[in-house]
């Protein structure tokens, strides 16, 4: 497992009974479960949150300026009304 052995394993579960003991041992593991199910799906949350922070400052490919293309095509069109005067 760890590098520990049968005799360390049974060595520390008998500590733990002997502090905690065995009608606690069960909350304990429990608390200690829940615990660590909400330190990973904090982390995936976190995780999940750069990554969109980083989509949001990248620079997307093709686009100069934040305008549509609709509103664009409407600055060509006045422009070229503008030279035709």
């Amino acid at each position: 497992m760890f590098g520990l052995g049968t005799t360390e394993l049974i060595l520390i579960v008998a500590v733990l009974f002997l502090l905690f003991g065995a009608s606690r041992l069960p909350q304990l593991a429990k608390s200690l479960g829940q615990s660590r199910k909400a330190f990973k799906e904090g982390m995936l949350e976190a995780e999940e949150d750069f990554k969109l922070e980083e989509e949001k400052t990248r620079p997307t490919r093709g686009h100069l300026s934040g305008a549509s293309d609709e509103e664009l095509l409407e600055e060509a069109r006045r422009r070229a009304a503008v030279r035709e005067r």
